[in-house]
């Protein structure tokens, strides 16, 4: 165990990124198909084939899943990522071609590093190509490599985040894993502490040690003040949440959308404010296996994976393009 999503059989994990744009993008590929589902909150969501997902809809499995910077823009990267399944000849049979199923979600990280840089085609492909098994790598790369918290006070006071992973052993050879790329108007909670672990930071100068309280803002805290209301109206272009959670448990298409709804939990308990109208939280679930096992269980498990691969995300980030991150300080 890796503690990572590839943890999960018939997930691979490539990676690909501009560090000097600061923006990337993640592909998890499942070669043989994965039954998926999606779960998506907050008021501005940037997606891409989720309709396929619907459990009324023909399409059972997906091939790929990419999780990208770049706002909308970024959404381009899908079509490398489809370009390379393509050539390994992966995708639903149509009889004169193999058509790959990939689904996408952006965050938006264009107010870091360069807003003319975003992910496309040949950076997907380059992800894709990257793809492995035993890639379990964390903090300033792929989806997460634009990735910050806390931006109430504006970007000035925000903190750099990241990607995180995490996988769990549930019992009976049943593995649920989960991948995020930790991009939220509000802050990073350690929910064992209840305090904020990575978020808005007031005005106080100085270098920041984890778990030192007093030199955050507290989201909450602020939306409660007239500065707080007001700046509201201005602040947070620049947000969005998006990862998945994997198993090897058997799912229909219906279960699958059910565990991304409960892997959202995770997202709450460990980010507050949570799916706000500034936020395009987005969730996927993916099955890759025949283990039987109850949806309850999977779903409660994947909440507690996506909260401890938010956490990690939070904790494996670098400072960059300015704003402090809390891996080294």
């Amino acid at each position: 165990m890796k503690n990572s999503i590839t943890d999960v059989p018939g997930i691979e994990i490539g990676h690909a990124q501009d560090a000097d744009a600061l923006t990337g993008c993640t592909v998890l590929i499942c070669r043989k198909g994965a039954v998926a589902g999606v779960d998506q909150r907050g008021g501005a969501p940037g997606t891409r084939e989720t309709d396929l997902l619907s459990p009324v809809n023909l399409i059972s499995k997906i091939h790929a899943l990419l999780l990208s910077g770049g706002s909308a823009f970024g959404l381009d990267a899908a079509t490398g990522v489809m370009r390379y399944l393509e050539e390994q000849k992966i995708g639903f049979d149509v009889s004169v071609a193999h058509v790959p199923i990939v689904p996408a979600a952006v965050l938006f990280d264009l107010a870091i590093g360069r807003a003319d840089i975003r992910p496309d085609a040949a950076m997907g492909y380059e992800a894709a190509e990257a793809a492995s098994a035993e890639n379990a790598a964390t903090g300033n790369l792929g989806a997460g490599m634009g990735a910050t918290v806390g931006k109430i006070l504006g970007m000035q006071n925000a903190m750099k985040a990241g990607l995180g992973t995490a996988s769990i052993e549930i019992g009976g050879g049943i593995i649920v894993g989960a991948i995020v790329a930790v991009n939220a108007f509000g802050d990073v909670i350690d929910p064992q502490k209840n305090t904020v672990l990575a978020g808005a930071r007031s005005a106080q100068v100085g270098p920041l040690k984890i778990g030192e309280e007093g030199k955050f803002a507290d989201t909450l805290h602020v939306m409660q003040t007239l500065a707080g209301r007001t700046v509201m109206k201005i602040a947070g272009r620049g947000n969005t949440v998006i990862g998945a959670v994997a198993t090897n448990a058997k799912l229909s298409k219906t279960e699958a959308t059910k565990v991304a709804q409960m892997a959202q939990d995770g997202l709450a308990r460990t980010i507050r404010p949570a799916h706000t109208m500034l936020d395009g939280d987005t969730i996927f679930a993916l099955s890759t296996g025949n283990k039987k096992a109850d949806i309850s269980i999977i779903g409660a498990f994947a909440a507690e994976a996506m909260a401890q691969a938010i956490l990690r995300g939070a904790r494996e980030a670098e400072s960059a393009g300015g704003l402090l991150g809390l891996k080294g300080n």
